[in-house]
């Protein structure tokens, strides 16, 4: 065993995303001192936080609860945008809704009612926010109108949160610990007393009185994402960070944590069929492909396979990459034409991108790479003449415009491929974060055992919390779990560390 170079803490945490950063700063509230432990190198660190494009779900009333965020919100903004509200009984609506009602009801609760005056906590640390225009706002009559219950993103999207989040955690004198990964818990009879990690090649232990577990899931770890989520999720591209190898759900499970939540489930999106391996910084959230309701997708044999319009995207692009890895050969093609492609987000005008243009439909299809193109335009002609025109088409709300008589119909923003030129963009399956985890307390974020008692000494935050999404995940809740439960945990981690 090498020499101990970081010392000992009151609190360890083990990470430096958003969660951990979170349980850190709250944990230092407590008087404790506070270390976080990171896999990545410093240019990589955050986790998955720094590569999402920081929109948050919160519960919010009234423009004075946005405001409460976003300080420096002029009055004409007030005046100029409908934000609309979206009270705790639509959020606890919406969680039961998206998750075939699956997710724990007391996890979901502590998510819910702690969510918006979490935030402001988060608020008075220095990370700042900003309106969600343009991914959550359409003009309508020359007014901004917010939708999907999401009007919040954080300033500067993930890369921005975590910068911020660091730099308050530097100010409360809390130390990151780059490219030093843990590797197991210490542990005896009595609870959990230390971390062991790999710091500069070596193995240290660093003994502590607690320490929270905020590492992220297993979504990096192509083994596994077979073993546990199916055949050929090994092959998914992996949306985020290369370091989020469930290593914390590994050592929690060793020291007799219960496993709990939707194991052979994930979050999983649409996602740029040639993008690397694993999430590039340089493009961030930008190999996602989110405007599919509005046009149609399309598989190898070319024909449709989803229905695109179901929903909001912000509760269907989740599940709907695992439904583009089950299709011939994991790919699915976008289909847009000249009424839409102004639309679209900026996401579609990346120069690291998959995509074919023309000015017809048949020339287009033979543009398709790895589709049967003959079936694919038998298929969009026969969508075309199933397109209800007379139902006017609204992206703003759920609209009706539909399709009628195909074996897949399109239930809301069918709009009909007829106007040149037409664009179409390769995806295929990109995970963000499996959700099976361990079981913690709702109350504290204490880890329970398998027999529901709590490990003494050991908290857990973030996307290794199973219990909290099931089958599909509405969007913005993520960073808002890792900011809820990593308070929620830190304070607990602090609490008891103090009284030690």
């Amino acid at each position: 065993m090498a020499a101990n170079r970081l010392g000992s803490a009151d609190v360890v945490v083990v990470g430096a995303g958003n969660a951990a950063a979170c349980a850190a700063l709250a944990a230092r509230e407590h008087g404790c001192s506070v270390i976080m432990l990171e896999a990545a190198p410093e240019e990589e660190c955050g986790g998955n936080s720094r590569y999402t494009a920081g929109i948050t779900r919160l519960v919010f009333n009234n423009v004075d609860d946005i405001a409460a965020l976003v300080p420096d919100m002029t009055d004409e903004e007030r005046r100029d945008n409908d934000f609309g509200s979206f009270s705790s009984d639509e959020f606890f609506d919406t969680m039961g809704r998206i998750t075939n009602y699956r997710c724990d009801p007391d996890l979901t609760e502590t998510l819910v009612t702690r969510s918006h005056p979490t935030y402001v906590w988060l608020r008075k640390k220095g990370v700042k926010f900003q309106l969600s225009y343009k991914r959550q706002a359409f003009q309508v009559n020359g007014k901004w109108k917010f939708w999907g219950g999401l009007a919040v993103e954080t300033w500067g999207g993930g890369p921005g949160l975590v910068d911020l989040e660091h730099k308050a955690c530097a100010r409360e004198g809390i130390p990151i610990f780059y490219e030093t990964p843990a590797v197991s818990l210490i542990a005896d009879d009595s609870g959990v007393k230390g971390v062991r990690a790999r710091h500069e090649g070596k193995l240290v232990d660093i003994a502590c009185k607690a320490v929270v577990l905020a590492c992220g899931g297993f979504e990096s770890n192509a083994e596994m994402r077979a073993r546990y989520l199916g055949p050929n999720w090994d092959l998914a591209k992996v949306r985020g960070t290369r370091f989020n190898t469930g290593a914390g759900i590994r050592m929690a499970l060793d020291v007799g944590a219960m496993p709990y939540g939707h194991w052979s489930g994930c979050h999983a999106v649409g996602w740029d069929m040639n993008a690397p391996a694993f999430g590039d910084l340089a493009v961030g959230d930008n190999f996602q492909k989110h405007c599919y309701p509005w046009g149609v997708m399309v598989n190898a044999r070319g024909e449709r396979f989803v229905d695109e319009g179901a929903d909001f995207r912000n509760y269907t692009y989740a599940k709907y990459g695992a439904v583009v890895l089950s299709q011939p050969n994991m790919f699915a093609w976008q289909i847009f034409d000249k009424k839409i492609i102004p639309s679209l987000r900026d996401e579609y005008r990346i120069r690291q991108i998959t995509k074919a243009s023309a000015n017809t439909l048949e020339e287009l299809v033979t543009k398709l790479e790895g589709v049967d193109a003959a079936n694919c335009l038998k298929e969009l002609k026969a969508y075309n003449a199933a397109v209800r025109v007379d139902i006017p088409y609204n992206p703003a709300i759920k609209d009706g415009r539909c399709t009628e008589g195909l074996k897949i119909n399109k239930t809301n923003w069918a709009n009909r491929l007829d106007e040149p030129p037409f664009e179409a963009y390769a995806v295929t399956c990109g995970v963000t974060f499996s959700f099976g985890g361990v079981k913690i307390n709702a109350t504290t974020g204490q880890v329970e055992d398998q027999a529901g008692h709590g490990i003494r000494g050991l908290y857990a935050a973030g996307e290794l919390v199973g219990g909290i999404f099931y089958h599909n995940y509405p969007g913005g809740t993520g960073l808002t779990s890792g900011v809820v439960f990593g308070k929620l945990s830190g304070d607990s981690a602090g609490a008891f560390a103090a009284k030690q």
